[in-house]
């Protein structure tokens, strides 16, 4: 029986894949914690995790390239998974006894970092269903056309997936019966969602000729 030969992973192409990897984990935990505050931008409400969350399509999508679909797939239950735990410890460093006279950046810990658990359970939702269906999406763009047309693989997958990602997390996080109802009205509901999928799509189309920038690794198989 012939033995197959292993190539080994370039130190270039590990810290290729750290770095993307690394750039969308901290990218969904700065857009969770930013959520947890509306903003008013030129008279219209959008959730704070808006400015830097539409930028993790575009990193899946380089790390998809990069290092293959089950990369991607790992890293997106990854992320979910550190960002649950980022929630439980804030949760659990809020309710400890606090220090007293330790200062108002421990006062207001709770008060600022606190989890509030239906937006955290909506963001880490919202972000593993459409970042999965964008990775399937993504698949069967790079199945039809190869490494022709990368352009549409960026703008097929964002468009199909980005709002799916808004009305997920805006319906689950802001509407229905909850304490959130009475800050929260349908009206801005609905605003936060077109907003949201305004904003992504902008980030979407000038991103797109990052996916130029990245290779495609021979040693890792796509499946």
């Amino acid at each position: 029986m012939a033995s197959r030969t292993q190539t080994r992973l370039t130190s270039h192409a590990a810290i290729l894949i750290a770095m993307l990897s690394a750039a969308y984990v901290a990218a969904q935990m700065l857009a969770d914690i930013s959520s947890l505050r509306l903003v008013d931008l030129f008279g219209k409400a959008i959730d704070g995790g808006t400015f830097i969350y539409p930028i993790t399509f575009t990193l899946r999508d380089l790390v998809h390239k990069a290092a293959g679909k089950k990369v991607a797939r790992t890293l997106i239950g990854a992320a979910a998974a550190i960002n649950l735990a980022m929630a439980g410890l804030f949760w659990l460093v809020a309710k400890l006894p606090l220090v007293a006279d330790s200062g108002p950046q421990s006062e207001l810990f709770a008060d600022v970092l606190g989890p509030v658990w239906r937006i955290v359970f909506a963001s880490i939702i919202a972000e593993v269903i459409s970042e999965l269906l964008d990775t399937e999406v993504y698949s069967a763009w790079v199945r039809r056309f190869g490494q022709t047309n990368q352009w549409g693989r960026v703008l097929m997958s964002n468009a199909i997936a980005l709002p799916v990602d808004s009305v997920l997390f805006a319906l689950i996080a802001f509407s229905g019966i909850g304490p959130l109802e009475a800050i929260v009205p349908a009206s801005v509901v609905w605003e936060i969602i077109w907003l949201n999928i305004l904003f992504k799509g902008v980030v979407t189309v000038v991103s797109i000729p990052l996916i130029y920038t990245i290779k495609p690794l021979p040693v890792i198989e796509d499946s």
